[in-house]
């Protein structure tokens, strides 16, 4: 990249990355809570009424990397490139059967990229986060121009379907975000961290290999801190609460993401909660979500969105970030 001969060592260039486009997946197969009623001690009474469910999408033969490389190509599409321009490829999982290769490298060579570098990323619920922070960073060092991030979840994998509590939550999907070096950045700093006296309240463990949760710590730990840490991820940003077009946190529990919102001061109207009809698919909530408001005309373009993850290990990241542009106005940066 050929360096501005204007920009000294004391007034260095402005070099970040911006979202370009914007895709998901989720499988044709949808299990209702009339459905579930009859595999396990539930209701669809009970299920709205504490978790604010109604349907969840759950893959049958589909892989992990299955969903992600239809979501990874359903972004690219969105962004107008083809896998081949990507200098990196990072996936968001908690769920992937194989320790080897990476989701990521399976998506690469499904997608036919040209030699990028290719992980994964586990930090659960956050993990989409997480991931895009990663990709961010690694285009503001210069190390990447363009960039695919992807959340990806089979939870249905490693649900005990005999256990209401858990199962009643749970879908599968993935979403994915194209991101592009840029002089005018359009993802802010991440704003993350972890609680360790929680690191085991959200599990898959050895040897049941189950989702397990402590539910009430979760949901006592959202209530009572999650909004500060958000409301710092957006001073971070220099943006209020208030000032925000879209606000797309984990998508946990109904009960949780409605009253995120009111402390923050953020409209339920601009609030995303797809877990009503997509469950909590981990760490591909937050791009599913945030696909799904961009794709639906209810967040216009250049518009400031809040993400954030927070859940298992116990983790927790955010950033403010602008959705994507019409072609050609994101102050692209090509390699020279």
């Amino acid at each position: 990249m050929t360096r501005d001969p204007h920009t000294t060592a004391e007034e260095p260039s402005t070099r970040g990355s911006r979202v370009i486009g914007v895709g998901s997946y989720q499988p044709d197969k949808i299990l209702t809570n009339d459905e579930l009623s009859q595999m396990v001690d539930t209701s669809d009474e009970w299920i709205r009424t504490r978790v604010g469910i109604q349907t969840r999408h759950i893959a049958d033969s589909e892989s992990v990397a299955d969903m992600a490389i239809k979501a990874g190509l359903d972004a690219l599409q969105d962004a107008g490139i083809d896998a081949g321009t990507l200098d990196l490829i990072v996936v968001a999982t908690v769920t992937a059967q194989d320790r080897s290769p990476s989701t990521a490298g399976r998506v690469s060579a499904s997608l036919g990229g040209n030699n990028p570098a290719v992980f994964d990323i586990n930090a659960a619920c956050s993990g989409f986060t997480h991931a895009l922070a990663v990709a961010d960073q690694a285009i503001r060092a210069g190390a990447a121009e363009t960039a695919l991030v992807i959340g990806a979840e089979k939870l249905s994998d490693f649900t005990d379907w005999t256990d209401r509590s858990t199962c009643v939550l749970v879908g599968d999907g993935a979403g994915a975000l194209v991101l592009q070096a840029s002089t005018s950045p359009g993802v802010g700093p991440v704003h993350w961290g972890s609680v360790p006296e929680l690191a085991h309240a959200v599990r898959i463990e050895h040897p049941e290999l189950r989702f397990q949760q402590e539910g009430m710590s979760v949901f006592r730990w959202a209530i009572s801190k999650a909004a500060t840490l958000a409301r710092r991820t957006c001073e971070m940003a220099g943006i209020q609460p208030e000032q925000l077009a879209g606000f797309v946190p984990h998508q946990a529990n109904l009960r949780i993401i409605e009253p995120l919102a009111d402390q923050l001061g953020i409209p339920l109207a601009i609030t995303a909660r797809d877990v009503v009809t997509s469950g909590n698919t981990s760490a591909a909530s937050v791009p599913i979500a945030l696909a799904r408001l961009v794709r639906s005309g209810q967040l216009a373009p250049d518009s400031p969105v809040l993400l954030f993850g927070f859940g298992g290990g116990f983790s927790y990241a955010g950033q403010v970030i602008r959705t994507p542009v019409a072609a050609g106005g994101a102050g692209g940066l090509r390699p020279s």
